[in-house]
């Protein structure tokens, strides 16, 4: 890819640390390497995203959901990738739910402490 204006593609620099995550310490990775890797990495998501948005249009819905990932992952045969992604969006509802009530529980204590300081 030639990085020029309006390219959607992941950041070079990230791809390549993604890739060093699974190369012994001292091992390189080529510029080409890199730059195939981020090309195979957008043609895969825009694939996944694609189906996914089919299926949000076919359903008159304009947002596409994890769950819609996740069930365009296993449309397309990527089963493995979709149980792996099922238990990350899982966790991360889980995750925003604690957020939530630990927001709503400050909020409260903040009253609180407001009440009880003006009378």
């Amino acid at each position: 890819m030639n990085g020029g204006e309006g390219d959607k593609t992941l950041p070079i620099a990230n791809v390549g640390r993604i890739m060093k995550q699974n190369l012994p310490p001292k091992a390189k990775i080529s510029k080409e390497s890199k730059e195939l890797m981020q090309e195979c990495a957008t043609e895969f998501i825009s694939f996944v995203t694609g189906e996914a948005s089919d299926k949000c249009h076919k359903e008159n819905r304009k947002t596409v959901s994890g769950d819609d990932i996740c069930w365009a992952l296993c449309s397309l045969g990527f089963d493995n990738y979709a149980e792996a992604i099922g238990r990350y969006l899982y966790k991360y509802r889980q995750a925003e739910l604690v957020k939530i009530n630990h927001n709503k529980l400050e909020s409260a204590k903040d009253k609180f402490q407001q009440d009880s300081t003006n009378p």
